[in-house]
């Protein structure tokens, strides 16, 4: 599930400052950038369900929507929205907005990403199922 506005109900997973040195030399932040942030944010949630180690498998989607700028405060919101046998599917909304104006939010990018939870063998290990999970 992606978000129109940043939730009021839940807080970022990650939040940053775009930089000058996140630009290219035309002083546009790099879509890399956002992906490796929106990675990160994507792997607390599904660390904390898996309950353990989790590794990045694919980025199954990722929409470049609007422009973040230098000087923007970049928001990244995620939550799983699919749950396997091993592996766990994390939807990431991202929010930019500048410093001080965080009303003006607009959305700049989503993501879908799918995580394999792994144990300390660092091999595919099971994802205790809960009665409130879904799938």
């Amino acid at each position: 599930m992606y978000f129109d506005h940043p939730p009021v109900d839940q807080e970022a997973m990650v939040r940053t400052l775009a930089m000058p040195k996140d630009t290219n030399s035309l002083g546009d932040i790099f879509g890399g950038w956002l992906m490796a942030h929106a990675d990160m944010a994507a792997a607390i949630p599904a660390f904390r369900r898996a309950g353990g180690r989790v590794v990045t498998v694919s980025v199954n989607e990722f929409q470049f929507l609007n422009p973040v700028y230098v000087g923007d405060v970049v928001s990244f919101y995620a939550n799983v929205s699919r749950i396997g046998n091993t592996s766990l599917t994390v939807d990431v909304t991202v929010f930019a907005s500048q410093t001080g104006e965080a009303e003006r939010s607009r959305r700049v990018a989503t993501a879908q990403l799918t995580y394999v939870h792994v144990g300390e063998d660092r091999r595919p290990c099971s994802i205790e199922k809960r009665q409130t999970d879904e799938s």
